[in-house]
Formats: structure tokens, sequence, C-alpha cells
């Protein structure tokens, strides 16, 4: 098997296939608000980052503005320093990016805001264990409703995720067939915790880093 050619800023739009998204890292400073976002956006588009206009959804969702390629989609996040872009074609990505560190509360927002599985699972796990997991849980479900379009509104409780050492499952949504979802944890490196979400049929996830500016 051939190996995919290296994800570059030069080559991304002759890469991106119909059944791949393209995941990647980069720094992230408050100062440079969305900067690095339409760079890596106008690489694919093919025109100068000034020409990117974002939209945004019903519920917030952020988008290309009418008149750009509307085949192109994609979803960020970021915490503490960190960030990720989902890039696809003809699909909806979500993604979100936490990092890992001490959640005193972890159990009390599960048992408040989660659905009952979810918070028994975790109230079962020793507490050395339960930051981690409650974080995977959380970004799981911040990446599918960022995929679906919603916020934080449409209610935590009416989706379910399971977690186990290979995977991620979506077990129930609201509304919708849990069948016709992808969910996938990113190994993204050591202290933080992400998930990506999409519906649709399987794809294969290529991850890449922006390098800094600096």
């Amino acid at each position: 098997m051939t190996a995919a050619p290296a994800l570059t800023l030069a080559n991304v739009a002759e890469h991106l296939r119909d059944d791949e998204i393209h995941v990647w890292r980069l720094d992230y400073r408050p100062a440079d608000g969305r900067a690095p976002l339409l760079a890596l956006l106008a690489a694919y588009l093919g025109i100068a980052p000034a020409r990117v206009v974002l939209a945004s959804g019903e519920h917030g969702r952020p988008a290309l503005a009418a008149g750009l390629d509307p085949s192109l989609d994609f979803n960020w996040s970021h915490s503490g320093s960190h960030a990720l872009v989902a890039v696809g074609r003809h699909v909806a990505p979500g993604i979100d990016l936490e990092c890992l560190r001490p959640r005193t509360r972890a159990l009390q927002i599960a048992e408040r805001y989660f659905s009952r599985d979810e918070a028994a699972t975790l109230a079962a796990l020793p507490d050395a264990e339960r930051d981690t997991a409650f974080l995977e849980l959380w970004t799981a479900k911040e990446a599918v409703l960022k995929a679906l379009g919603r916020g934080l509104a449409f209610g935590l409780d009416r989706l379910s995720i399971a977690g186990t050492a290979d995977r991620l499952q979506l077990r129930r949504l609201e509304g919708d067939d849990v069948g016709a979802w992808q969910l996938q944890r990113l190994d993204i490196g050591r202290g933080l915790v992400a998930a990506l979400a999409w519906r649709g049929g399987e794809r294969r996830i290529r991850l890449a880093t922006l390098a800094s500016s600096d």
C-alpha cells in the first residue's frame, strides 16, 4: 500500500478526498483570534485568507459563507494553547478538544447534566480514572452536538455515549438514528482529550500538525 502524502498547506486542496476528514493540530493564542483557522481554510479554498468569510448557523455553528465552496465544511475547537480543526467534503464534522486537568465537580456535573447511564458509569470508577473518563464523554458529546449543528442547549442528557479502551460509541441520540453516525476518539498527545463525530459513512481520518509561525 502506498503511503498517503504528508499534508502541507501547499497540497491540502489536492489531497482532500471525499472519503477522508483532515484533522489539524495547531497552536492557539487568543490574540490571533480566527486568523490561523482562516489561513487553513484559505489553503483548501485556493484563495487569500482575507477572502474567507464565515457565517453562523441557527445555533451558532461556524460555516463558510455563501459563495464559497459548498462541498467544504469544517469545525474547530480550542483549549488552553491547543486547537484542532477538522475539514471534510460533503460532511459536517464536529470536533472537540479539552486539556486534561483535575475536575473536582466532574461527578456532580455528570449527575446533573449527563444521561443516567453515563453518570452511573462515572460513579463506579476510581477517583484516579474519573477525570479522563468524564472528559472523554464531554468531548464526545460536544463533537456530536457540533456535527448536528446544535449547542449545549440541546441537552447533554438527550444523547448517551459509551467508551471502552478501543472505541467510543454513540448509543442514543434523541430524534436520530445512532447507526448513521461515526464517533472517533483522537489520540493527539498526552494531557489532551479529543473526539471527532460526523453523520455518514466511515471515513479515513488524517492527522497533521500546522507549525507555528513563530
